[in-house]
């Protein structure tokens, strides 16, 4: 299984959810993503995988929403987001806020890899930089851990 694929599958849904205001349900069913499989042979596995952020997101958005922005600069809103960026945050603050199993390095390394795919040319610093203030702020106060 490629965690990966996983988090493509991911960071799409929460798009489509963002964008297309797509139902939660639909989403979760990954319908879409079986005529994309033909192509990037997704196993059930990367789909769980992927279920389980989506959902996680999804179930936390207020929470998580709330960590961007309370480490966004003045200047910046949440609106004024790009909807790839937000997307990939989003995911990888869940990550970072509740799968403390994993390491912060590698959720940071993995939503710079997506972004750098998906997102504009120079939006994997921005991301960078945000996720790194939000994983030093929860290593400093041992947040959330029920998965």
């Amino acid at each position: 299984m490629s965690r990966r694929k996983g988090r493509i599958l991911a960071f799409q849904a929460l798009y489509s959810w963002d964008v297309g205001e797509t139902s939660k349900e639909e989403i979760l069913s990954l319908s879409w993503a079986d005529s994309a499989a033909e192509k990037n042979a997704v196993d059930g596995g990367e789909k769980d995988f992927a279920r389980l952020l989506i959902s996680g997101t999804l179930d936390k958005i207020s929470e998580i929403d709330s960590q961007i922005s309370s480490h966004l600069s003045p200047s910046w809103s949440m609106e004024r987001l790009n909807k790839v960026t937000l997307a990939v945050l989003r995911m990888s603050v869940y990550s970072l806020l509740y799968q403390r199993d994993l390491h912060p390095t590698i959720i940071i390394d993995e939503a710079i890899a997506i972004v750098k795919e998906f997102g504009q040319d120079d939006s994997f610093k921005f991301i960078n930089a945000i996720l790194d203030k939000i994983s030093k702020d929860v290593s400093n106060t041992g947040n959330k851990s029920d998965n």
